[in-house]
């Protein structure tokens, strides 16, 4: 077993793609050990968020959904869900655009 070096979460092995992925923050470890590229940190109140620079030859790890990005217009986005606030209070949904890379973020 290993653990996330972020978030300390359990990895889980992907058949698919042959590497150790968390599915809390979305690390990823290849299997021959290849460093990762760290483009970006959200930062919010009690978390870090750590995104990293994939090839274009991957898939996004995240899921796609129908979201209008007020930066270019775009009307597709990649969204990501965390508990920034106490726990009796709804997730903030995070958004980044497909098409330039914009991140914000919705509260209930």
């Amino acid at each position: 077993m290993e653990f996330c070096p972020h978030c300390r979460n359990l990895l889980v092995f992907d058949k698919k793609k042959n590497v150790l992925v968390c599915r809390r923050c979305g690390y990823i470890k290849n299997a021959c050990n290849i460093e990762e590229k760290i483009v970006e940190k959200i930062t919010t109140s009690k978390e870090t968020l750590i995104i990293k620079q994939s090839d274009s030859s991957e898939e996004k790890i995240l899921p796609k959904t129908k979201a209008e990005c007020s930066k270019c217009g775009n009307k597709e986005a990649y969204y990501w869900m965390m508990q920034t606030r106490r726990a009796d209070e709804p997730p903030t949904r995070f958004y980044r655009c497909t098409k330039c890379g914009h991140t914000w973020r919705e509260y209930e």
